[in-house]
């Protein structure tokens, strides 16, 4: 097999999906449910489906370097080979995890592939909603076959923000409205700004697993996102805290308040 195109990689997303994860979707049995560390918490459901969608990706790329969260937890120099590749992709077999787990709907599998350390095509497979989200460099990012575009905050609108940052729940970026707690996933984090259910959002962490796919999905709806200290993200950054916007103006906006929120880089 050689070379998946962009509809076949989603129905291989969400033929896993429903293999491997729905089935266990509010019906994980003892054992099933285990702590990477303190707090982090993976499931078979997470390990089998990243095995399986490695497994075909690497069988139509055979050079291409898959970045699974697992496999990472697993062997953390995989990222080192990630970052040098020429041709990649990343693999989230259940963002969101702790939703997954807890029996909210607001999980997803998300895939992206990357070219010379930019994304070019992105997947997100909400399989609760039954939503697909695709987007292609250059042609669009697409909810359940319809394109989608963000619409710019108004002038004069005061940005709604969101963060998956514990400790910033609740508070407030300077003279901006108080931000309050994301849907803590990705996967659905990304569609909802899209959607115009909030206007910013705030991380501490820069994950290629977690933000490759839906960077691709903001930037082809008119969004924009670089690190709080103002420097650009890629698929291959691996510098702390992001911004993410609906429209530049807005971006720059929170960056210039959200710089303060994290350390400088040594």
């Amino acid at each position: 097999m050689t070379g998946l195109g962009t509809d076949a990689v989603l129905s291989l997303v969400q033929d896993v999906a429903a293999e491997f994860v729905s089935p266990r979707f509010r019906a994980l049995a003892e054992g099933q449910v285990m702590e990477k560390r303190p707090g982090d918490l993976v499931t078979v459901a997470d390990r089998e489906a990243e095995v399986a969608l490695t497994a075909a990706l690497t069988g139509a790329y055979p050079d291409a370097v898959v970045l699974g969260e697992e496999a990472f937890a697993a062997d953390s120099s995989l990222l080192a080979r990630y970052l040098g590749a020429d041709h990649a992709f990343t693999v989230d077999p259940v963002d969101g995890t702790k939703n997954f787990v807890n029996g909210s709907p607001d999980y997803a599998v998300m895939v992206c592939e990357t070219r010379a350390g930019e994304a070019v095509r992105s997947w997100i497979w909400q399989p609760e909603h039954q939503v697909a989200w695709v987007a292609e460099r250059g042609a669009g990012v697409w909810r359940n076959g319809t394109r989608m575009h963000r619409r710019p905050v108004g002038e004069g609108q005061e940005p709604r923000g969101v963060t998956s940052i514990w400790t910033l729940r609740g508070q407030a970026l300077e003279d901006l409205p108080t931000m309050r707690l994301s849907w803590v996933c990705c996967g659905v984090d990304y569609p909802r700004l899209i959607e115009g259910e909030c206007d910013y959002i705030l991380y501490g962490r820069s994950n290629a697993w977690d933000h490759a796919p839906g960077t691709l999905m903001v930037a082809e709806a008119g969004g924009r996102f670089g690190h709080p200290d103002g420097s650009a993200y890629t698929p291959r950054s691996t510098g702390p805290g992001l911004v993410v916007a609906a429209d530049p103006r807005t971006y720059a906006v929170v960056q210039r308040r959200a710089r303060l929120a994290f350390p400088p880089r040594s």
